[in-house]
């Protein structure tokens, strides 16, 4: 069953062949009762325009577009990727690759109601959820208000991927409660909404803490959990370097920690041997301002010569390098989308699961092979990422 589907790169005429001058076309399936439907999003330079399909007739759209009217087509089904590449000369390449399980698209928590494509949110929209009310979330008939939606989506998103590992972390945690620390809280919409997910969806124990630096912040955050006599949830204030957890946590989190904070919080998890990590890193200025033309390597001097790519190319650089500096950590790791660029460009989560056979008591790093592939590009490039100096401490 195809899941998505995206259209781009349209000829020329593309506006005497479907009325209007299409630049992209997305569709993505649905459940309606019974039947397969499909959502579709008709993007032009200024508007987009919705409609349903079946499945039927979306087959007959793809025979009849993809290579052809759109020069680029990208189908997904629930074990396959596959690809339509159109030529000038009318030629049609299909390129097929399997998808891993892990990365298979899914499809099962977007419904339709009343003839719409909504989300099924694990935290749904439309129950009074307290501390989304006290948090100034949500109404408190359940409605949510709407400067917060982007807020709410992300928040939702970072709590699927807690669901996703929970069944990885309670193999090694067995009937004692999950251990969560989120470092760089802030005011604490993920920490409350996990808490949330955990007691009051799984009904499990947990043990939550989240630090951040703001005292002010922090007191606010302990005042509401006190008010909601919320179990296993306390706030500190703390920088995450120096910071003492009672417990080891089970979990390490962190959303939108700035620069190399999420450095820190990468370190302190592999140093206590947490045994998942979820981390959607922020603002990676630190080697964006160590890169220099003058230093790297001729055919790197490109990506350094205009600004925005400079910056683009850091950040997806920093990013790389964490995830390979947690693989030579124990880690399996995995770099994913967050969540789409239109609400926040802030878009990579790092999913680490420590593998099963390191022991997740240790207190020290584990030793980095000699020359990995990080460590020549470190060199390569002359940069000094600091998740890689408090690893190698």
């Amino acid at each position: 069953m195809i899941i998505s589907c995206t259209f781009s790169k349209p000829v020329k005429n593309i506006e005497k062949i479907l009325d209007r001058p299409y630049l992209r076309i997305k569709a993505q399936a649905a459940n309606n009762s019974n039947k397969t439907m499909y959502y579709i999003e008709k993007f032009t330079k200024t508007q987009a325009f919705h409609e349903q399909k079946t499945e039927e007739e979306l087959d007959e759209f793809i025979r009849t577009h993809a290579g052809t009217t759109f020069k680029n087509c990208v189908l997904r089904t629930d074990s396959e990727e596959i690809t339509y590449l159109g030529n000038k000369k009318g030629n049609v390449t299909r390129l097929s690759k399997k998808l891993k399980q892990e990365n298979a698209p899914a499809n099962k928590n977007i419904v339709w109601k009343n003839g719409s494509r909504q989300k099924n949110y694990l935290i749904p929209e439309g129950i009074p959820v307290p501390f989304m009310v006290l948090l100034g979330l949500m109404t408190s008939d359940g409605k949510i208000i709407s400067s917060k939606h982007d807020k709410f989506r992300q928040i939702n998103r970072f709590i699927e991927f807690i669901n996703d590992i929970l069944p990885e972390v309670q193999k090694q945690t067995g009937e004692n409660p999950i251990r969560i620390a989120d470092f760089g809280c802030g005011k604490s919409y993920l920490t409350f909404a996990v808490h949330y997910f955990l007691t009051e969806i799984k009904h499990l124990e947990v043990e939550i803490i989240g630090l951040d630096l703001k005292k002010d912040v922090i007191e606010y955050c302990n005042r509401i959990a006190a008010e909601l006599n919320l179990k296993g949830l306390k706030f500190d204030t703390g920088n995450i370097a120096g910071y003492s957890y009672k417990n080891t946590p089970d979990i390490v989190i962190t959303l939108h920690a700035c620069d190399t904070a999420t450095d820190f919080a990468l370190n302190y998890a592999v140093r206590h041997g947490c045994k998942a990590i979820l981390s959607v890193p922020c603002c990676q200025h630190e080697i964006n301002s160590q890169l220099n033309k003058s230093s790297v390597p001729e055919e790197f001097k490109p990506l350094l010569k205009y600004g925005i790519i400079k910056e683009r190319f850091s950040a997806l650089l920093t990013d790389a390098l964490r995830g390979e500096f947690l693989e030579n950590s124990g880690y399996n790791v995995q770099l994913l989308e967050f969540i789409d660029m239109e609400h926040t460009p802030k878009n990579i989560l790092i999913r680490a699961i420590k593998k099963s056979e390191q022991k997740s008591e240790s207190k020290s790093a584990p030793e980095q092979p000699e020359s990995s592939a990080a460590e020549k590009l470190t060199r390569t490039l002359h940069i000094s990422p600091t998740l890689q100096k408090l690893l190698e401490e």
